[in-house]
């Protein structure tokens, strides 16, 4: 299936981006359209990610490309990152999702929360993907409320043993390593870095999902996985260790999301003008055009809130609310944006021909996972208000 995407920019919101900005997109865009978007259908089809795009994912430098260049990564700026999230979500959500993961919840912890031997250890070979990881927090019974989790450690000379298990856990089930949120015995919540082949350690395949088909989903299970204290992240404890790559990952979410609203809408606009009805295209009726207006119109507002929010990421000015705005705008106009793409590509809209039937099953898991919508707008809601919502 050819790649015809076009992205659009109906501000020149180009003339905002540096050259470099300008340059990563357009190699990530290419690698994309020539390795991506001809097997994806195909692989979400058969519930199977792509591993054999692992490689070019690291060679483009889309696994942490904030990391400094000392531990193997890009060094580059958060507007970048966004740049390659978008990108990468365009073509499919589950294919942003392992790259999240993989820079925002496994590198980003390590590179500030870990120690230097862990930096060494772990950073350069998660940049290339010869190593993969993925992120433990959501648990069976807690999500939304991940203070309440159960998964615990408790000491026991030279290492810890570990207990307790995990849900909903992208790339799990090829992930060599997990960056694990458990409390120890003070109740303090810890991360701790368990790798594969830690007897007790398993990572089931979660299967029969109707979203995010070509990403790998599993759980980890935890059953007195004896973990060496080295693999205990050092310079966080408590909430405050997940939350903040969370709040790394959301703003991936911001940019990626957009991505594939930008993919609907360009495929929409395409089909419109070619398809023939009543002997015009049906891009030439009123109610159609409506339809186009308003998505570029959103997608227009959405792509200044997510700039707007790179430059104050860049500048360390971007508070955890600001990010929740950004990633519960995009995730509601995406999900509108594919609901009437879908619409204006009548019955050829729920093929794999096109994506964005595709698109608009994964945004279903996009609009819950890294907070739900729900929650952001009350986080929103509190941070405008000065009162806490969620007791």
């Amino acid at each position: 299936m050819q790649d015809l995407y076009q992205h659009p920019d109906y501000y020149q919101l180009d003339e905002l981006l540096t050259d470099e900005h300008k340059l990563i997109r357009d190699s990530v865009r290419a690698f994309v359209k020539k390795d991506i978007s001809p097997i994806i259908e195909e692989y979400a089809q058969k519930a199977e990610f792509p591993n054999q795009i692992i490689k070019g994912l690291g060679e483009h430098g889309c696994f942490g490309p904030f990391v400094p260049q000392e531990y193997g990564g890009a060094g580059l700026d958060y507007i970048s990152y966004g740049i390659m999230m978008q990108e990468l979500e365009r073509c499919d959500s589950g294919v942003r999702s392992t790259a999240s993961v993989q820079g925002s919840l496994v590198m980003f912890p390590i590179l500030k929360f870990g120690s230097e031997e862990q930096k060494k250890k772990y950073l350069p070979k998660l940049a290339t993907g010869e190593m993969m990881g993925c992120f433990g927090l959501t648990e069976p019974d807690h999500g939304s409320n991940p203070a309440g989790m159960l998964t615990n450690f408790k000491d026991a000379g030279d290492h810890v043993i570990l207990n307790g298990s995990k849900m909903w856990i992208s790339n799990a089930p090829f992930a060599d390593i997990a960056v694990v949120w458990a409390k120890d015995e003070n109740g303090d919540i810890r991360g701790l870095v368990v790798e594969r082949g830690m007897e007790g350690f398993s990572t089931p395949t979660t299967h029969g999902k109707w979203s995010l088909r070509a990403s790998a989903t599993g759980e980890l299970v935890f059953d007195n996985v004896k973990v060496p204290k080295e693999n205990i992240l050092p310079g966080v404890k408590g909430l405050k260790g997940p939350l903040t790559c969370l709040s790394s990952a959301r703003f991936g979410i911001a940019w990626g999301a957009l991505g594939s609203a930008m993919d609907c809408y360009d495929t929409a606009l395409r089909y419109a003008k070619e398809r023939i009805q009543f002997d015009r295209p049906i891009a030439g009726f009123q109610l159609q055009q409506k339809k186009l207006a308003e998505m570029i119109t959103e997608i227009t507002k959405g792509q200044l809130l997510v700039w707007r929010l790179g430059v104050l990421r860049n500048e360390d000015r971007a508070t955890p609310a600001q990010i929740s705005m950004a990633k519960r705008n995009s995730c509601e106009i995406a999900l509108n944006i594919a609901r009437e793409s879908r619409q204006i590509l009548g019955g050829m809209g729920i093929t794999g021909e096109f994506s964005i039937m595709r698109h608009m099953m994964n945004l279903e898991s996009v609009v819950t996972y890294e907070g739900t919508h729900d929650i952001h707008l009350l986080i929103t809601g509190m941070d405008i208000t000065g009162i806490n919502a969620f007791k």
